[in-house]
């Protein structure tokens, strides 16, 4: 189960629709009966498949899905079919493609990328960051999950981590840890370090998890080494500029979780969609 709202799906509907397909509306064709399959072009996994089949159902037409969201298709499967009129299908067609194709090739690069990284560590973590294309995240961020990934922060109001931007207003971050766990005793302190020594000295203040930020893979390596055998049950993060061509190499130093964005931007899947006539 993942949420992403009804309003949410119709807003986009009504911003490619507006009113009417007049190309549909000029040659006569509404009442046509007609049916659609979607399958990727290439291998991939794909994502986007539950909401494309509800905006296929919004316009009027009856939809299948015989692969959900996650699933590794091969190129040509189909996934996804729909029945109705002319007018049904073409009222929403090229947005459930937009939004799968998108939203596949999040999916694709989340599950490129784990694969990597679980090549050098096993039990790794990818965890995708809230800096998706404003108006994306429920769509962005499903994808990433449907490829394996987990969510780091979905908005500031779920999870306590503190950056230089925050620490610049008080003169003793160090001190307001205690009383930052304390006000929020069911939330884990996190702070962003720009190099072992500043993350080190968080932990031994008293906070659970530390994000390495732009560490080389070096230097994370030796920083786990000491923290784990200092703070064993710390939470170690690696993030800034962490992609699909080099997450096996920060894995491989022994970090909880990589930290990205990368996946959201890239190449879009080629989703097929195939009409026929009734």
């Amino acid at each position: 189960m993942f949420y992403i709202s009804d309003k949410y799906l119709e807003e986009l509907i009504q911003e490619d629709l507006q009113h009417m397909d007049l190309t549909v509306m000029s040659m006569g064709i509404e009442e046509a009966p007609g049916a659609v399959t979607c399958f990727p072009k290439n291998d991939c996994v794909v994502a986007g498949v539950e909401e494309a089949a509800r905006i296929f159902e919004k316009c009027g037409a009856k939809a299948e899905i015989k692969r959900s969201s996650g699933s590794s298709l091969r190129a040509g499967e189909v996934f996804l079919s729909a029945g109705g009129t002319a007018g049904q299908l073409h009222a929403c067609y090229k947005l459930a493609q937009n939004l799968m194709e998108y939203s596949s090739g999040i999916a694709t690069r989340t599950a490129k990328m784990l694969a990597s990284a679980r090549a050098a560590n096993p039990r790794i973590r990818i965890a995708v960051t809230r800096k998706h294309f404003p108006g994306t995240k429920a769509l962005s961020l499903k994808a990433a999950i449907a490829g394996g990934a987990s969510h780091h922060r979905l908005g500031l109001s779920d999870s306590i981590l503190v950056f230089d931007q925050h620490r610049v207003f008080t003169d003793d971050f160090f001190s307001l840890i205690p009383k930052m766990a304390s006000a929020f005793p069911e939330k884990k302190i996190a702070a962003e370090a720009e190099d072992a020594y500043e993350a080190l000295s968080f932990l031994r203040a008293g906070a659970d998890a530390v994000q390495c930020e732009r560490f080389s893979p070096a230097e994370l390596a030796a920083f786990v080494e000491e923290a784990r055998a200092k703070f064993p049950r710390a939470v170690i993060l690696a993030a800034g500029g962490i992609n699909g061509s080099n997450a096996a190499e920060y894995a491989a130093t022994g970090v909880d979780v990589l930290v990205t964005s990368w996946v959201y931007f890239g190449k879009p899947e080629d989703i097929k969609i195939k009409f026929s006539r009734k």
